[in-house]
């Protein structure tokens, strides 16, 4: 099975939900219980996944400057690894923001609140 269809059924089985939290009222659809899934999402990609993975990349960047100018201080080969760290850690900076902004966009652009949270849980009441 090719990755792009288990990509496909994996979008597919975190969209069910959604389907099944779709209701009518009065010849509308009603997308309240929509939204705060999306609202979720968008919380939990700007709160939590970005400040996690940017703490990695500064790790990366630091591992990259210590073993540049401290531990290959003359030694060529680490220097160069250091060197490739310190590379990745920019790129990793880069693409981290550049993507920030993508979902910040988007987000903005559909009228999402970017402090959102997450969705309610089910409540069940005794008969």
């Amino acid at each position: 099975m090719k990755i792009t269809s288990r990509l496909a059924i994996l979008a597919t089985s975190f969209a069910l939900p959604l389907l099944a939290a779709a209701q009518t009222v009065s010849g509308g659809i009603d997308t309240t219980k929509i939204k705060s899934y999306s609202d979720g999402i968008v919380y939990t990609i700007n709160f939590i996944i970005v400040p996690v993975v940017m703490a990695v990349a500064f790790i990366v960047f630091l591992w990259g400057v210590y073993r540049y100018y401290i531990l290959g201080a003359d030694n060529e080969t680490e220097r160069a690894t250091g060197h490739q760290f310190v590379l990745w850690g920019v790129i990793g900076f880069v693409v981290i923001l550049s993507l920030w902004g993508l979902v910040n966009i988007v987000a903005t652009t559909f009228g999402l609140p970017l402090g959102g949270g997450s969705p309610k849980p089910p409540t069940f009441t005794a008969p």
